[in-house]
């Protein structure tokens, strides 16, 4: 085989090319993908920032003016407030519920993978299905959670759960906690499977307790997992749209309206194409931003 190469066989390169050619068959449609629904609508909606595009008519090209106007826009300001502090409580309580999941369904208790299965269930529920569901449930007239509670005496009369500015923002972090806790249950539990046994064990003869395995050992070689959860979480969260869209509409007196819903008003509500546009723009150097920064402090230290 080293004489035929040295002698630059043709049929030994041939082979090597075709192998090279299937390899990126095999990433073709990934590629075609990215290029055709990511790369194109971006570079597209970069443009339509520097332009004042409206639905009919002529555009104009008007430079820097809409990021201008966005610095100086409070309702832009004030959605990614509320979508920042909406990210703040959605993300800790999506986190600790999968990571106490993932560590009861890890242990080796009868009836688990049944647990395991259900729990799952309302991932694979679309979003639009999950906030009509909820809506039923929060409702302050017919609405089971206000029944039980005023049943059971814990509140006197039903809250308008949705309708004020003060529960709607818990009410949505707890049907968000419900729904995707399973996602992240199932990478936690992904990464809690690859930690060796062994280590529990030698753990367990120098006299470890439970929590002290939790802490010193399944924390520590749980980063990378951590780091990829939160990360998806976060973005998740930064993008948030259809529940507040169906749960609240934004309001009451948009106080629930995300950045993605008011880039979604601006665009296809009020047709400031160019503009939505740059708010657009602006939220995604905040998504690689806040990306960036995630990964840089979960960063195993290992490597």
């Amino acid at each position: 085989m080293k004489s035929e190469l040295a002698m630059g066989n043709p049929s030994i390169y041939k082979g090597r090319k075709k192998i090279k050619l299937s390899h990126f068959i095999f990433i073709v449609p990934a590629i075609v993908l990215n290029l055709v629904f990511f790369f194109y609508p971006l570079i597209q909606s970069l443009i339509m920032s520097f332009y004042n595009w409206p639905v009919l008519g002529a555009k104009t090209f008007i430079g820097l003016q809409n990021y201008i106007n966005l610095m100086q826009d409070d309702t832009f300001w004030h959605s990614l407030w509320f979508t920042a502090k909406y990210t703040i409580l959605v993300t800790p309580a999506i986190f600790f519920v999968a990571f106490a999941l993932a560590l009861l369904i890890n242990s080796k208790l009868p009836g688990i993978g049944l647990f395991r299965s259900i729990y799952f269930v309302p991932v694979v529920i679309s979003m639009v299905a999950c906030s009509l569901m909820w809506m039923w449930v929060y409702n302050d007239l017919y609405g089971v959670l206000n029944y039980y509670l005023v049943q059971f005496h814990i509140i006197d009369e039903s809250i308008n759960w949705l309708g004020q500015a003060s529960t709607s923002l818990p009410a949505i972090t707890f049907m968000i906690a419900w729904k995707m806790a399973g996602f992240t249950m199932i990478i936690l539990l992904a990464g809690l499977q690859s930690i060796p046994e062994e280590v529990y064990e030698a753990s367990k003869i120098d006299g470890a307790t439970k929590f002290q395995q939790i802490l010193y050992i399944t924390t520590p070689l749980l980063r990378p997992s951590i780091a990829l959860s939160l990360v998806v979480s976060v973005i998740g969260s930064v993008l948030a749209f259809e529940q507040f869209l169906i749960m609240t509409k934004g309001g009451p007196a948009q106080a629930t309206t995300t950045a993605v819903h008011l880039i979604y008003n601006t665009s296809f509500k009020y047709y400031q194409l160019g503009y939505g546009a740059a708010m657009t723009i602006v939220l995604l150097i905040i998504l690689v931003i806040l990306s960036m920064l995630q990964f840089k402090l979960l960063k195993d230290p290992v490597n």
